[in-house]
C-alpha cells in the first residue's frame, strides 16, 4: 500500500522528467517548445471562452428559473412509462451542457433521496455513462475550426440516450 501511495505522489513529476529528458535526448529545445505550446493553449482558450461563458450562463438561467423542474415534471409523465424516473430529467438535460452543474444536481439528489437509493445509484451511473455533448462539441469544434458537424450531434444524442438507458437498467439490477 505504501508503494501505491508513493507511486501516486510521484507519477506526475516522473512524467514531466521523462518528457524533458526525452526532449533533451532528441536534442530539442524543450523550453522553447513548452513556451510555444503554452502560447497555442492560450490562443485556444481565448477562442473558446465566449462559448464557455454562454453555456455556463444558459445552465445558470435554466436552474434559477425553475424551467428544469418544470421540464422534469412535464417529461416525467411521458418517461415514467419507460421506467425513467422523472426526478432525473433535469440531471439528464443539464449533463448535456455542463458536467459541473450536473454534479450540483447530483448532490441535490443525494441529499434528498440518498446515495444508495435507486435514484442515487441511477444518477451516479448516468453521470459516468453520458457526456457533456454541447460543451464538448463547442470546445473541440472551435479549437479544430470545424464548420460542419455532420452527424455528430445526432450520434452524440443517441449515445447519451443509450447511456441513460444503460444507467436505469444497471441500477435496477443492483
Amino acid at each position: 500500500m505504501k508503494f501505491l501511495l508513493f507511486f501516486s505522489d510521484m507519477i506526475i513529476p516522473l512524467v514531466i522528467f521523462y518528457i524533458v529528458g526525452f526532449g533533451l535526448l532528441m536534442k530539442q529545445n524543450v523550453y522553447e517548445s513548452f513556451v510555444k505550446g503554452a502560447k497555442d493553449g492560450l490562443i485556444t482558450v481565448y477562442q473558446i471562452v465566449p462559448t464557455l461563458i454562454g453555456l455556463m450562463t444558459a445552465v445558470g438561467v435554466l436552474r434559477a428559473s425553475g424551467l428544469l423542474e418544470l421540464l422534469g415534471a412535464g417529461m416525467g409523465h411521458l418517461l415514467r412509462g419507460l421506467g425513467f424516473p422523472a426526478e432525473l430529467v433535469p440531471l439528464a438535460v443539464v449533463k448535456m451542457f455542463s458536467s459541473s452543474a450536473a454534479s450540483g444536481l447530483l448532490l441535490d439528489i443525494y441529499k434528498e433521496f440518498g446515495t444508495d437509493s435507486m435514484l442515487g445509484r441511477t444518477a451516479s451511473i448516468m453521470m459516468s455513462c453520458t457526456e457533456t455533448i454541447f460543451y464538448t462539441m463547442s470546445v473541440y469544434f472551435i479549437a479544430a475550426k470545424v464548420k460542419k458537424s455532420r452527424y455528430t450531434l445526432a450520434g452524440a444524442l443517441i449515445a447519451t440516450a443509450a447511456g441513460i438507458a444503460a444507467s436505469v437498467f444497471l441500477a435496477g439490477r443492483m
